[in-house]
């Protein structure tokens, strides 16, 4: 019989840890697994489930968002927590031309789930064509890793909400690009839209 003196050894801590649903969140079903691009790659998971019939109604798409962006804080923080900031040559390579200095922020390449967030702002209230589907995700990609203003400061904000509410404001700012894009597209090559 063993001491109860003697640390328990046949349990990790609970840091090093994240539960399957958690796990399932924040990277997106998996996909922030994705070796190289796993941010794209969450995106485009982002665009299927906006696919599905009846997700771009407004109160559909409204819930989802937000049930998105406070599961994926909490999902976020307990990665970090577990596995640091790790993060994929690809997106070393986009932090380094992209947004120098901020390789300390901790937003580890598995986690995708603020881009699957992301791209449905971008895609809120949007008319569900191909061309805004194409405008949105090339647009929300682009200001995600630009992270203009006030995206990259508020991506210094700890326990998983900051790697939320940078791709909260990249996705507003693409959402609005698209929209504007969208309509020059429909006024002045109308069979383009």
């Amino acid at each position: 019989m063993a001491s109860s003196t003697q640390p328990r050894t046949d349990k990790a801590p609970e840091t090093s840890r994240f539960s399957f649903i958690t796990k399932l969140v924040a990277t997106g079903f998996f996909s922030g697994y994705f070796p190289h691009a796993s941010g794209t790659v969450g995106t485009l998971v982002g665009i299927l489930v906006y696919l599905i019939p009846g997700v771009d109604h407004p109160l559909t798409l409204g819930i989802l968002i937000l049930a998105g962006f406070l599961a994926g804080a909490h999902a976020s923080r307990d990665v970090v927590i577990s596995e640091g900031n790790r993060i994929s040559k690809t997106a070393e390579f986009a932090k380094s031309r992209f947004q120098p200095g901020r390789g300390s922020i901790a937003d580890p390449s598995i986690v995708v789930i603020d881009e699957i967030v992301g791209i449905w702002i971008t895609l809120f209230l949007m008319p569900k064509t191909f061309m805004v589907i194409i405008l949105a995700f090339l647009l929300f990609r682009a200001f995600d890793i630009i992270k203009p203003y006030p995206a990259r400061q508020l991506e210094a904000i700890p326990n998983g909400w900051g790697i939320m509410l940078d791709d909260v404001v990249a996705g507003i700012y693409a959402n609005i690009a698209t929209r504007v894009c969208y309509y020059l597209l429909q006024t002045f090559i109308p069979y383009m839209s």
